[in-house]
């Protein structure tokens, strides 16, 4: 990953900070949140003493310390993560002036939330009969108690304690699962690093090679590790009514890869589809591609979707309903908005239109630069430098 450091930057912090930060992974191929988490503490290393805890690293940073946290037992999760929880505050009882979890813990003076509240995705909507039903499933599942145990203490209401969304669209759904953190709750989105624009014939083609990708026809592209909940069964549904030069690279978790293959094969559109498997550097798929389909299922932000309108390809996303970032998105402009992603007829004929439309082409590749502009990694690293300070400030008061 190429970040642009903060080192340069001219206002100087109020002094340098020893910061421990949580992630179980931390690695680039991990996905959107640990892209996330990787590129903040690129961008802080250059003020601040950065200590990453994790039980699989696969980064080198100059500047950066990592610890690794044992893993006894990877299954089941809830137990693993129970470890982690307890392993990370020993380790950082004392010796740091912010603690930062990305991950469901109940200590740490910032807490970062990539997903919905588990207890949201519970209880949300549910009365009379139906929520007595779940609630019988909570109280019998060892699993679920533990994940709404650490959740309610993760957002506990306590000195200098800041709660980190990466959406505004996340806001309304903690205040709704946990009122009592409202007012301690921030909005810092994933940011990126703008590349060089326009991407060349040659450097598109450099990609496709080096990715096995045919040099002929349109490419579009889907970037996921969860391919059921990011869409992929609708795109392969509408990848068959489009013409057979338009083929598909998917980039993610290779475990999912042996059973959408064989839908493909159904499909019979299996020639056509690329899976990619999880790259460290997800650059030169953007590079290779015409555009990016993200008809998510559930995503709070969607990074990748951020990063390919930095590349300047236009993007087909599902709806604020569905996307965090579709609520900051111009259907038409910078974007191209589905109401219903389920809807594979209905995203044929999107595909259909843009594939159709060169002037739709450049509007949308033009807007999305236009819109990735706002939101690179030096001023997103500043405002979490912010919330540390402001943290600390809080702790200070309450002493």
């Amino acid at each position: 990953m190429n970040v642009q450091s903060l080192a340069g930057h001219s206002a100087a912090p109020p002094r340098k900070l020893r910061i421990a930060v949580f992630n179980r992974t931390f690695s680039p191929t991990g996905g959107g949140a640990e892209r996330y988490s990787i590129a903040l503490v690129e961008q802080l290393s250059a003020r601040h003493e950065m200590h990453v805890f994790a039980q699989e690293a696969d980064h080198h940073w100059p500047g950066v310390t990592y610890h690794r946290v044992s893993t006894p037992m990877r299954k089941p999760r809830w137990v693993n993560q129970l470890w982690f929880a307890t392993v990370t505050w020993w380790a950082t009882r004392r010796g740091f002036d912010v603690v930062h979890s990305h991950e469901n813990t109940w200590h740490g003076e910032v807490q970062t939330v990539h997903v919905l509240p588990v207890k949201y995705n519970l209880f949300h909507a549910r009365s009379g009969v139906r929520l007595v039903l779940r609630w019988i499933k909570v109280v019998t599942s060892p699993r679920l108690l533990a994940y709404l145990g650490l959740e309610r203490a993760r957002y506990a209401t306590r000195p200098g304690r800041q709660v980190v969304v990466t959406s505004e669209s996340l806001r309304p759904i903690m205040a709704q699962s946990y009122p009592g953190c409202a007012a301690a709750v921030s909005v810092i989105t994933p940011g990126i690093t703008m590349p060089d624009l326009p991407v060349s014939v040659a450097q598109k083609r450099a990609a496709r090679i080096g990715l096995g990708l045919p040099m002929e026809g349109t490419c579009l592209l889907f970037v996921g590790n969860d391919y059921r909940k990011k869409g992929l069964e609708a795109l392969l549904h509408a990848l068959v009514k489009l013409p057979d030069d338009v083929v598909l690279a998917v980039v993610g978790n290779a475990a999912h890869v042996a059973e959408f293959r064989a839908m493909a094969v159904t499909l019979g559109v299996d020639g056509r589809v690329f899976f990619l498997g999880a790259l460290k550097d997800v650059r030169p798929a953007y590079e290779a591609a015409n555009c990016l389909i993200h008809p998510t299922l559930e995503d709070t932000f969607a990074m990748v979707v951020l990063e390919a309108m930095a590349h300047g390809l236009p993007v087909v996303v599902s709806g604020p309903r569905y996307c965090g970032i579709s609520g900051m998105l111009q259907d038409g402009i910078d974007a191209l908005i589905l109401d219903a992603p389920r809807d594979a007829n209905r995203l044929a004929e999107v595909l259909q239109v843009l594939l159709e439309q060169k002037s739709l082409q450049n509007t949308l590749s033009q807007g999305a630069a236009s819109f990735a502009m706002n939101y690179q990694w030096r001023e997103i690293a500043l405002q979490q430098e912010a919330v540390y300070f402001s943290a600390i400030t809080a702790k200070e008061k309450a002493a």
